[in-house]
């Protein structure tokens, strides 16, 4: 058996989150479909977009570490995601729907931001100063799409949320 060191885990990591990424821009036109408030909508059409170079940039990190880009079945990525078809179902049509479409839009990024922490800390700890650094401006990305989310959130999605269906 190999052994497993922390460029073991780090690289098993890596393939982790880029299997959720791609699964993540594969979901984010349905969620940009189902948003019913134009501004949770447009803040999905603009993550895509950026998952698109988020994905890129994972490329990168593989080709500095000189291995090919493959995905690793995520299972937690599945979960959030398999969550956020639910809210799409079960919500259709109500004012709730576009408040559970962010909770689980927030519960992919929260996911996001751990694993992009967590593989910047390694690089670092690698010598991977590249790796790091292309790791930390997605880091960067996330976080203010975070951030961004809340404040729809906040401006009016949750408040909407309380109405009943018409």
């Amino acid at each position: 058996m190999a052994e497993k060191t922390l460029e073991t885990l780090f690289y098993d990591t890596l393939r982790d989150i880029y299997y959720a990424e791609r699964k993540i821009l594969k979901s984010l036109p349905k969620m940009a479909r189902a948003a019913q408030a134009p501004e949770l909508k447009a803040a999905f059409e603009k993550h895509e977009s950026e998952t698109e170079g988020q994905i890129e940039r994972l490329q990168q990190v593989f080709e500095i570490l000189g291995k090919a880009a493959r995905g690793k079945t995520c299972d937690a990525i599945e979960g959030i995601l398999a969550e956020g078809e639910e809210v799409m179902e079960s919500y259709r049509d109500n004012p709730a729907l576009d408040a559970g479409l962010l909770a689980a839009a927030q519960a992919v990024e929260h996911y996001e931001i751990t694993r992009y922490g967590t593989l910047k800390r390694w690089a670092t700890v690698l010598g991977l100063n590249d790796a790091a650094r292309l790791l930390d401006e997605t880091l960067s990305e996330e976080s203010s799409t975070d951030e961004s989310l809340t404040a729809i959130a906040d401006a009016a999605i949750n408040a909407e949320a309380l109405r009943p269906a018409a």
